[in-house]
């Protein structure tokens, strides 16, 4: 699911409507609509007050890198799926 749905389904969620949320943060409907459609203009404190408005909690996290043991065993798990006769050679 893009951005914009999930916003837009978010704000139905609590029914509401597109007027409702842009009179509680200070912009227009018409904003708000063309936010659900492309949100890319979007400032990081318009897209945390329209989080609050609509019930969503945004999590910024660091990547994490995969450990090597479970690499391994993804690859092992794949090998297994991929061909039940083959052996996985190391």
């Amino acid at each position: 699911m893009q951005l914009g749905q999930l916003l837009q389904s978010a704000r139905k969620a609590r029914k509401l409507t597109q007027a409702e949320v842009g009179a509680r943060l200070g912009l227009s409907q018409k904003r708000i609509s063309a936010i659900e459609l492309d949100p890319g203009r979007l400032t990081a404190d318009q897209l945390l007050r329209l989080c609050a408005v609509v019930g969503l909690e945004l999590v910024v996290d660091a990547k994490r890198k995969p450990q090597p043991a479970a690499t391994e065993g993804a690859k092992v798990a794949m090998a297994a799926k991929g061909a039940k006769a083959a052996k996985a050679e190391w």
